[in-house]
């Protein structure tokens, strides 16, 4: 993994001048995001063994559907999540609303991982799940904005690319770690113990949220905008919807294009080589790992670039229309494949794809939006459109194969989603707020 280097920096757009204030504000906002997202995506990676333990099926395909719904409560909390939290750190200020944020993380947590099974509890133990992982997503949906508000808002504006992009890199760390631990807990581990209570263990690990989070976060300086401005009166949802009301459906298609193939092909990888293509579980775990890696490596070498060009506009678009060209041939390959390398081969060229993308499109995102509404306008975009298109995304992918029977069913609904985002791309006009 890369590690930020902040020696030179020009002016900031906040009061955070110095180069050890930056690294700290980028560590505290990327790693502590990067933890909240391992203990909400790592659900997906378990996903068999969950619906085997609290949603059981005499169809193991049922089973797997439940619990890919219940991946997707978590999402639909996200938008509300978003509202709340992100209305409070454009009012109050960003670092309360992430401590905030890290505390319903990990109650969340908590609730998954102690959780007993169907078994011992019978139909007490789906509703702990699932009011868990509506814990978790609403926890999530406010955090991600807001953070990506906070470092934004703290660095100077020619390196702006390369800040935001270890959030994005740290989503990728998570994903990494939850699948790394998914290969050394199915290597290790037996097929019974790990049903019984091995996939609990990245949950247990994931409760490190609590205390990691909360001390970094609280040892952050004030919020810069706010330190310039004070604390703000009115409400921001309501300025958000009147002034840039055009820009959060048309920033929700932008972002689909990079959901849409994380959540169908990185996230649902150990799910669909084990239950679709019939493989060792251990061969969607290496996928979604090394899908992961390229994940954290790419988007700052990307955010580096970003900077460096006059447009945040061209690399988005040239990132989304080659994710659209590429979803047909990965899934004909990885449908095709007799052994692992054609899989992570694909995972991997569609991860570079997505990596080298998101950055771009988020900065085109935050900088559109002035600092008294952005903080709520980055976290209900992409809340909204994570719960409608990613959320949905591992379920009907599942879906579409289990009534179709045919394993390419799920590239009927990737490629025409990246097809859309490539559009909403073309027409977004590119603005940037310099505060």
């Amino acid at each position: 993994m890369f590690t930020p280097h902040f020696a030179t920096c020009d002016q900031p757009s906040g009061d955070q001048e110095h180069p050890r204030e930056l690294l700290k504000t980028v560590v505290a906002a990327s790693l502590v995001t990067g933890l909240e997202m391992f203990d909400f995506t790592v659900f997906g990676f378990f996903a068999v063994m969950i619906g085997d333990r609290f949603f059981p099926a005499s169809d193991p395909m049922t089973s797997l559907l439940w619990a890919v719904g219940t991946f997707g409560v978590g999402f639909f909390m996200r938008p509300v999540g978003a509202m709340v939290i992100g209305t409070y750190a454009d009012r109050v200020g960003r670092r309360a609303a992430m401590a905030m944020s890290s505390w319903m993380m990990a109650l969340g947590t908590a609730a998954l991982a102690l959780c007993p099974s169907f078994a011992s509890i019978g139909v007490i133990a789906p509703l702990i799940v699932i009011a868990g992982r509506s814990l978790q997503g609403f926890a999530v949906g406010g955090d991600i904005g807001v953070a990506a508000a906070f470092v934004l808002e703290a660095g100077p504006v020619s390196r702006r690319g390369y800040l935001v992009s270890w959030q994005l890199a740290s989503q990728g760390a998570a994903a990494l770690l939850g699948a790394t631990l998914g290969v050394l807990i199915t290597s290790t581990v037996s097929p019974d113990a790990l049903a019984s209570w091995g996939w609990r263990i990245p949950f247990l690990i994931g409760l490190l949220i609590a205390p990691v989070g909360l001390y970094v976060r609280l040892r952050l300086r004030d919020d810069p905008v706010f330190t310039r401005t004070g604390r703000r009166a009115g409400t921001p949802l309501a300025e958000l919807w009147r002034e840039h009301g055009a820009t959060i459906p048309l920033a929700m298609l932008m972002m689909m294009g990079q959901t849409i193939p994380v959540y169908a092909i990185v996230y649902f990888m150990p799910s669909y080589a084990t239950r679709v293509m019939h493989m060792p579980a251990v061969t969607g775990f290496m996928a979604s790992a090394l899908s992961a890696l390229v994940l954290v490596i790419v988007p700052p070498l990307a955010g580096r670039l970003i900077d460096s060009l006059p447009r945040r506009k061209p690399l988005a678009l040239i990132a989304s229309g080659c994710t659209a060209l590429l979803v047909y041939p990965v899934f004909a390959m990885i449908t095709h494949a007799n052994s692992a390398l054609p899989i992570l081969f694909g995972v991997g060229l569609i991860s570079t794809m997505v990596g080298l993308g998101a950055g771009a499109t988020a900065l085109l995102v935050l900088e559109a939006l002035p600092a008294r509404v952005r903080a709520s306008g980055m976290a209900v975009s992409h809340a909204l459109h994570v719960a409608l298109f990613g959320g949905t995304a591992q379920f009907i992918v599942t879906g579409l194969i289990k009534w179709t029977g045919d394993p390419m069913s799920a590239a009927w609904y990737v490629a025409p989603a990246c097809v859309v985002s490539f559009c909403a791309l073309s027409v977004f006009r590119e603005r940037r707020v310099e505060a």
